[in-house]
């Protein structure tokens, strides 16, 4: 048996829920899980149907991009997974969706702006938009891993879809909900033609100070485990 068996039995799971939530179809989109302590990460196949995946089907990569197991060929955008993990050692889950909403603010290339306690608590201080780049290219992992630096959990990518992270997958499962939460509203207000309010400064600069507190956290325990 795989010794990576739990990763990929929990990437199918997520997969197939996100599916059920409306935010993944067909074989749209990716997501990957960090493996514990080591250099690597499980990854979903590039073109396949998540609601008839089996964990057999689950990648798992080095953070160079070697296939340590797997008989399907890893999602195109393995790149920018494993430079995310690269440059934000508090991530431990990504999930990239084309989900309908947030995809919507992609086209328009309208960032978020702190509007909600939660949204600023669990997502960062704004969704922000990382310029377009072609999928799969060296140019859009480059341009992600650029971005990402900021520590928030989720971005919208321009004329492509959306990008949430988590210090878990369900964590980020979580966020991709609490986005496109936001999106709704923000597009909303943009349709009303009425000014989009924001949360003060005060409250903004406490609800993001709690993230990164809890990615800090994360931080040291992924560094103990590699110690170990």
């Amino acid at each position: 048996m795989s010794n990576f068996i739990n990763a990929k039995s929990k990437i199918v799971e997520s997969a197939q829920l996100l599916v059920k939530k409306g935010y993944l179809e067909s074989t749209g989109g990716n997501l990957s899980i960090r493996i514990p302590g080591q250099e690597a990460l499980a990854i979903t196949p590039t073109n396949f149907d998540y609601m008839k995946m089996t964990a057999d089907d689950i990648c798992i990569l080095d953070l160079q991009l070697n296939k340590l197991e797997g008989k399907l060929d890893p999602s195109v955008e393995s790149g920018f997974h494993a430079g995310i993990y690269q440059v934000r050692p508090d991530v431990q889950a990504i999930i990239h969706t084309h989900q309908p909403f947030a995809s919507a603010l992609a086209i328009m290339k309208k960032p978020i702006p702190p509007m909600f306690d939660e949204q600023v608590r669990f997502l960062g201080r704004s969704v922000e938009i990382i310029p377009y780049a072609p999928s799969g290219t060296k140019m859009l992992i480059n341009t992600i891993v650029r971005h990402v630096r900021n520590h928030h959990n989720a971005y919208i990518l321009g004329n492509h879809g959306a990008l949430c992270f988590g210090g878990s997958i369900e964590n980020a499962i979580n966020n991709v909900d609490i986005l496109e939460k936001c999106s709704i509203s923000y597009l909303l207000t943009l349709c009303s033609g009425e000014k989009a309010y924001t949360i003060p400064s005060i409250v903004r600069e406490i609800a993001f100070n709690k993230l990164r507190t809890d990615q800090k956290r994360i931080e040291r325990t992924v560094a103990v485990i590699i110690k170990e």
